[in-house]
């Protein structure tokens, strides 16, 4: 992701909250990927399960396909998919948007240098395929530098304890705390993340 290491020192210089966090837990790490369809395939693995089950089912996949192509997908089948630890539904949204690029229905390549309204609005078409997955796409495929997928429970809890809030905010009211941290409000979030891992348990 470009300027990460900046977006982290431009944080820790504007909030306190985030200078704090970061000087008791430290930095993370950046979590670009590559863009494509075999990191879009990660996210929707990713959807509602553990780290390591989508590890697991991941590492299951790549076992079967070698290298996770729409071809691939196509040629293993549903079946084949479900054989490698994805549920039914997510067998099915993949296969569907390995159907969709292979018909020429989207383009990731193109889409990456489009609007991000436009990309969240073409990913959200496919079958399978919502705000936090296209969003995470965005962050992390994309290299998107000021995303905050507001939606994410993790996030909102994280933030809510960070700032000593009563309550988890609301995905309305995380967008207006996560304001302050633009422009760098993806690092903002990975930051979070990291945050949400080791953060005290809230009194």
């Amino acid at each position: 992701m470009r300027g990460f290491r900046n977006g982290l020192k431009h944080l820790s210089e504007i909030c306190p909250h985030m200078q704090r966090a970061m000087e008791a837990y430290g930095r993370p790490k950046s979590r670009k990927r590559a863009p494509g369809f075999g990191t879009l395939v990660s996210i929707i693995i990713d959807q509602q399960v553990s780290v390591q089950a989508g590890a697991a089912i991941r590492k299951r996949l790549d076992e079967l396909l070698g290298v996770v192509t729409p071809d691939a997908v196509l040629a293993a089948g549903e079946e084949g998919l479900r054989s490698a630890g994805l549920s039914g539904a997510k067998a099915c949204y993949v296969s569907g948007i390995a159907r969709a690029i292979d018909q020429g229905d989207i383009n990731l390549e193109q889409l990456g240098r489009c609007r991000e309204d436009t990309i969240r609005r073409e990913l959200m078409a496919l079958k399978g395929i919502g705000l936090w997955t296209a969003d995470i796409y965005l962050m992390f495929a994309i290299g998107r530098p000021d995303i905050l997928p507001i939606g994410d429970i993790a996030l909102q809890a994280a933030a809510g304890n960070l700032l000593g809030l009563k309550e988890r905010p609301t995905p309305q009211e995380l967008g207006e705390i996560g304001k302050r941290w633009q422009p760098y409000r993806t690092v903002a979030a990975v930051m979070l993340w990291h945050y949400y891992k080791k953060m005290p348990a809230q009194t």
